[in-house]
């Protein structure tokens, strides 16, 4: 599994990857509160079959890397031994309603800046820094203290290939089984509704899957060292968890406001979070100025920038306990099949729907 490559090659890969994940996130409107909202305003299951192709896609890809050996999934932050439920309810949960208060998730709004939205700017600003006080700061605190123990050790692994294993089958053909099953069954669901196949949903979906296995290849095999010559340990190239990592976007944007606000610090450097941050929001740009479709928009009035205020704190501070967000656990997370990521993404519909129906009942109270 080990390559012989420089770490500015894995930052620039990176960066690519990103760069097209923005591009098809603004051509196909690839957004997962959209899909939501058109489900419970218009009945139309189209954005989400597209994301629901993209986590498919990415089980399909990522565990097909993980059987030839390429990567090793156990490597990621997604298969630990520890399930930390609370934190992932409460952080989907959190982060579910503060996308609908922020007009979209942590990739929806890179992807808006890129396209002109100062809205998102302020959103990007604030989830960044709630993000990092949740990491290492007074949230972090309360974090580490009284949500990181409500765990439940699982020392095998919480991954659902693992689980399988427990019940005596063979941990290759667990993993063979839980993929096809998962992989496969989501993307016949999507892929067997004709009216589905337009070139907008194909793009998002698998478009977007394929980028999430193209990243866990860059991270996990091109970027990975097994003796790293000053620890003597394995690593990976500019990870800032040490570990493989995907495309995800909360995180990432904490460590690109810390970068920028340390810039001085020698020992700061661009990494592959960081490198996927600047890839979507120049991504979207150029999609945007190649089809004229960049526009400034601004906060319509004080309300508008409470809420989008009060939503990027939610997710900022929510994708932080639940390691990711709308992509770092609902295409990326996924597509390691770990148990956590499941719960996580079932927390964050739950949130964004309750938000919604909240939302609805308000303008109904005042129309």
């Amino acid at each position: 599994m080990e390559a012989d490559v420089s770490p500015n090659l894995v930052l620039w890969l990176t960066f690519a990857l990103a760069f097209v994940f923005g591009a098809i996130g603004q051509k196909t409107h690839f957004c997962t509160m959209g899909a939501v909202s058109d489900i419970l305003n218009m009945g139309d299951w189209s954005r989400m079959r597209m994301w629901l192709l993209a986590m498919g896609v990415a089980v399909l890809g990522a565990g097909a890397l993980h059987g030839a050996g390429l990567i090793d999934l156990d490597k990621s932050i997604y298969r630990t031994t520890s399930l930390t439920w609370l934190s992932y309810i409460l952080g989907g949960f959190s982060f579910g309603v503060g996308m609908v208060l922020a007009s979209g998730c942590g990739s929806k709004t890179l992807i808006r800046i890129g396209a002109g939205n100062l809205k998102s700017l302020v959103v990007f600003l604030v989830l960044g820094l709630f993000a990092y006080m949740t990491m290492r700061g007074v949230f972090g605190v309360f974090r580490v203290a009284y949500l990181d123990p409500v765990a439940i050790a699982m020392p095998e692994g919480q991954d659902i290939p693992s689980l399988l294993a427990g019940f005596g089958v063979d941990e290759a053909t667990a993993s063979t089984l839980a993929v096809i099953a998962i992989g496969g069954g989501l993307t016949a669901f999507c892929l067997l509704r004709r009216d589905f196949w337009t070139l907008d949903n194909l793009l998002g979906g698998i478009g977007t899957g394929l980028l999430v296995v193209f990243a866990w290849y860059v991270s996990g095999h091109l970027g990975y060292i097994a003796e790293h010559p000053d620890t003597l340990e394995e690593a990976f190239l500019r990870t800032n968890s040490g570990r493989m990592e995907s495309l995800t976007f909360v995180a990432p944007v904490a460590y690109t406001l810390e970068l920028f606000m340390l810039w001085s610090d020698s020992s700061r450097v661009v990494t592959v979070a960081i490198a996927a941050v600047f890839g979507v929001i120049a991504g979207s740009a150029a999609w945007s100025l190649a089809t004229r479709s960049f526009r400034w928009e601004g906060f319509a009035n004080v309300e508008d920038t409470a809420t989008h205020l009060i939503g990027a704190a939610l997710m900022g501070f929510g994708g932080v306990l639940a390691f990711g967000c709308t992509v770092g656990q609902g295409i990326t997370g996924i597509s390691t099949l770990a148990l956590g990521s499941f719960i996580t993404l079932a927390a964050i519909l739950a949130g964004s729907v309750v938000a919604m129906k909240v939302q609805y009942w308000r303008m109904m109270r005042e129309a």
